[in-house]
C-alpha cells in the first residue's frame, strides 16, 4: 500500500508541475488552492492531489457524494486505471508530464467510497483539463 501512496503522490506532484508550467499567470496573481487529500487510515495510505482546479471541480462541478454507487465508481476506476497505466508504459505515444507513474489500484481491495469517488472525479477532471479520453463514454469536453 505504501507503493500506491508513493506513486499517486508522485503523479499528483507531476501533474501539479505540469499545470503550473502550462498555464499563463494572469494579472501577475498566483492561484492558490488547497490540495485534495484522500486517506484511509485502516489501509494505512494517503493520496494527495495537487492539481490546480481539481478542488474547485470537486466542490462545484462534480456530482455530489452518493450520486454514484461504489460499484459504479470502482468499475469506472478499474477501466481508467488500466488505460492510464497503458499510457505510462508507452512514453513515446503519450505525454510523460501527465502520465508519469503506474497507479497500483487493485480490484480485490475495498478502498471505500470516498477514495473511489475522489479518484473517479480526478479522472473526470484530468480528462477535461488535459483534453484526453481514457475511454468508457466520457468525453474530454466540459463535464456536467
Amino acid at each position: 500500500m505504501k507503493l500506491l501512496k508513493q506513486i499517486l503522490i508522485l503523479i499528483s506532484f507531476g501533474l501539479f508541475l505540469y499545470a503550473c508550467g502550462s498555464s499563463p499567470i494572469k494579472n501577475k496573481t498566483i492561484q492558490k488552492e488547497e490540495p485534495v487529500i484522500i486517506a484511509n487510515d485502516s489501509l494505512e495510505y494517503q493520496i494527495i492531489i495537487i492539481d490546480i482546479g481539481f478542488n474547485t471541480f470537486l466542490n462545484s462541478i462534480a456530482q455530489p457524494e452518493g450520486y454514484y454507487s461504489q460499484n459504479y465508481l470502482e468499475a469506472r476506476n478499474r477501466v481508467w486505471v488500466l488505460e492510464w497505466n497503458n499510457r505510462v508504459r508507452n512514453p513515446n505515444q503519450f505525454n510523460t508530464n501527465i502520465y508519469e507513474n503506474i497507479i497500483d489500484y487493485q480490484s480485490t481491495i475495498d478502498y471505500g467510497y470516498e477514495v473511489n469517488y475522489k479518484l473517479f472525479n480526478y479522472f473526470l477532471f484530468a480528462q477535461q483539463k488535459y483534453k484526453m479520453n481514457l475511454g468508457g463514454g466520457f468525453r474530454s469536453g466540459r463535464i456536467r
